[in-house]
C-alpha cells in the first residue's frame, strides 16, 4: 500500500463497502519462488471479518491448505495516468491516481458440502445487478451436470485479521490543484475508470471520513 498517509485516511466501513461492491480481486499467497496468484470473485461479509471463495481443484494454492495459510487479496478500483501539466503550477511529476484494498487473513479449505450454497450465493449477487433480467439460479442446471461440475472445484474462506486501503486521489496538494487536474483528466480518457478517478478527485472520501483505518501495513 501507499505509505503516504493523505491517501490512507479512509475509514474501515468505506474500504469493506468498496471491497463487497468490487468482489472480484487477486489472491496472493507466499510460495518457492515466486508467490501464487489467482483473480477470484468472492463474497466479503458486511463487518469484514470472512472472505469466501472457490478455486479449481487443479490450483496450487490448495495444495498449500492442509492448515491455515497467510493470505491477501488485493481488490484494484479505477485507476488513471495524470500528466503534470494539468496542476497548472510548476515542477510537478506524473502520477497514477488509484484506488485499492488490501484483505488479509489466513486462507483455509471450507468442506466441500458448503460449496453449492456458496456458489448460490455468490451468482445470487452478481445476477441481481442484471435486473430486470431474469436472474439465472443452478436450478436451471441439470442435477448431474452441476454435480459434475461441482466437483471440478473447491470452497476455500479467509480470515481477514486486517483491510487497508489506498484511495490516492492528490490529497497532498492543494483542493484548487488537485480540482484543476480533475477535468483534463475526463477529458483525456487514459487508463481504467478515468471518469470514476476524475469524480474521486472532486470528492475524496476522506473529506467526509475523517478518522482513519487502524489495520496494519
Amino acid at each position: 500500500m501507499h505509505p503516504n498517509p493523505s491517501f490512507r485516511k479512509i475509514e474501515r466501513a468505506r474500504n469493506i463497502a468498496f471491497a463487497r461492491d468490487t468482489a472480484f480481486g487477486m489472491l496472493a499467497v507466499a510460495a518457492d519462488g515466486a508467490p501464487l496468484l489467482s483473480h477470484v470473485p468472492f463474497l466479503l461479509s458486511e463487518d469484514g471479518a470472512q472472505v469466501e471463495l472457490h478455486l479449481v481443484r487443479s490450483n496450487p494454492i490448495l495444495r498449500l491448505l492442509g492448515a491455515p495459510v497467510p493470505a491477501r487479496i488485493a481488490v484494484q478500483g479505477p485507476y488513471s495516468y495524470v500528466s503534470p501539466d494539468w496542476y497548472g503550477i510548476e515542477d510537478q511529476v506524473p502520477t497514477w491516481n488509484y484506488v485499492a484494498v488490501h484483505l488479509t487473513g489466513d486462507l483455509v479449505a471450507m468442506p466441500e458440502d458448503s460449496l453449492h450454497d456458496l456458489l448460490d450465493r455468490q451468482s445470487a449477487l452478481f445476477e441481481d445487478r442484471l435486473l430486470p433480467k431474469t436472474p439465472w439460479t443452478s436450478s436451471k442446471m441439470t442435477p448431474d451436470v452441476m454435480e459434475r461440475m461441482m466437483r471440478q472445484i473447491v470452497p476455500v474462506r479467509m480470515d481477514v485479521t486486517a483491510i487497508n486501503g489506498t484511495w490516492k486521489l492528490n490529497q497532498n496538494k492543494p483542493d484548487e490543484v488537485r480540482l484543476r487536474a480533475a477535468g483534463p483528466l475526463r477529458e483525456a480518457g487514459q487508463g481504467m475508470g478515468t471518469q470514476a478517478i476524475s469524480d474521486m478527485m472532486q470528492s475524496p472520501p476522506e473529506r467526509h471520513l475523517p478518522r482513519a483505518d487502524q489495520g496494519s501495513p
